[in-house]
């Protein structure tokens, strides 16, 4: 709130608070993902070699999932820092 505060006395719009945040955040989430495919592929294919019946992993199975996951990432920081970017800044420096 305090970061937020200050950005916000310095003239920073709303827009921007949540463009920054939502960028901070969604780094990690994405490259959380590029390090999660390669190793839930094998994982994925060991697992379904084992069943009679074979279906063929489709590259759309983890696009998908990782587009699930940068949506709900971004909404809940949006929700969050909508909140805060909202309020008054002096409210959040008053308590410095």
């Amino acid at each position: 709130m305090k970061e937020i505060g200050i950005r916000k006395t310095l003239g920073a719009s709303t827009a921007e608070v949540l463009r920054l945040l939502i960028g901070q955040f969604l780094r990690p989430v994405i490259l959380a993902n590029l390090v999660g495919w390669p190793l839930a592929y094998v994982a994925m294919q060991r697992w379904l070699g084992g069943f009679d019946d074979r279906i063929a992993l489709s590259p759309l199975f983890f696009v998908g999932a990782s587009f699930a996951a940068a949506l709900i990432a971004s909404a809940t920081v949006f929700g969050q820092a909508w909140r805060v970017a909202r309020a008054e800044p002096a409210r959040a420096l008053r308590h410095e």
